[in-house]
């Protein structure tokens, strides 16, 4: 909870106190790992973490240079929708075919929906 501590605004402390609460009962495993969604006004980021073994399995920004040619701005709507199927594709890729999706405290809508409705349309299993 010291991480509460720190935080002045209202809005991020409520968005934390709810991703501490997920986070009790949400894990990741190898076979079927947790992607948590980070959200910044100019970027998103998504990551597959194994919890057992602490490991980070995929990861992927809009701001990687690789991603950066195909998506013009990384904080809207529809770079949330061409990352999703990024990083389907890359977790594919790894072997990866179910997850458990940690949407970090964020409400299910604009940005976060993109993501993960993209990445279900691109063959993750939720």
């Amino acid at each position: 909870m010291n991480r509460l501590n720190t935080i002045t605004s209202v809005r991020q402390r409520g968005r934390v106190r709810r991703h501490l609460r997920i986070r009790k009962r949400v894990s990741g495993t190898k076979e079927r790992p947790r992607v948590t969604l980070g959200r910044s006004h100019l970027h998103l980021s998504a990551q597959a973490i194994d919890d057992a073994s602490q490991k980070t399995l995929v990861s992927l920004t809009t701001a990687s240079a690789t991603l950066r040619k195909k998506i013009t701005k990384g904080g809207n709507v529809e770079a949330a929708g061409q990352l999703g199927a990024f990083f389907a594709e890359a977790a594919q890729k790894k072997g990866i075919k179910r997850i458990v999706f940690d949407r970090s405290g964020y409400l299910y809508h604009g940005r976060v929906k993109a993501f993960a409705e993209s990445a279900r349309k691109s063959g993750l299993e939720f």
